[in-house]
């Protein structure tokens, strides 16, 4: 996995403690545990998560997913399954952006 700079890139200056530790912990250490969960699960447990939320943030780890190795079936069969457990309308809004970043 890349090193990850999105939070000093967008918050450094602002918030720099914030940053570093989105880079540098969870990023750097905890996504790097790799002997104990792979890239590709971390990121649909991580969609899950935020998909239950309705944040925001569900998009960029959607395309994380779709790097790691999730593929588009897979992010379909998570929604569906997810949609009866957070509802309708957060399965509706992240269709749409599974359409967007992993195509028709």
């Amino acid at each position: 996995m890349k090193k990850q700079t999105a939070g000093r890139d967008q918050l450094g200056a602002f918030a720099p403690k914030f940053a570093e530790l989105n880079d540098d912990i969870l990023f750097g250490e905890v996504w790097s545990r790799e002997e104990q969960l792979s890239p590709r699960d971390r990121s649909l447990i991580t969609c899950s998560s935020l998909l239950t939320q309705g944040v925001p943030q569900l998009e960029a780890h959607m395309k994380m997913a779709k790097q790691n190795g999730v593929t588009k079936e897979e992010m379909v069969e998570l929604i569906t399954h997810l949609a009866f457990y957070t509802g309708w309308p957060k399965a509706w809004s992240a269709f749409a952006l599974a359409k967007e970043i992993f195509g028709e």
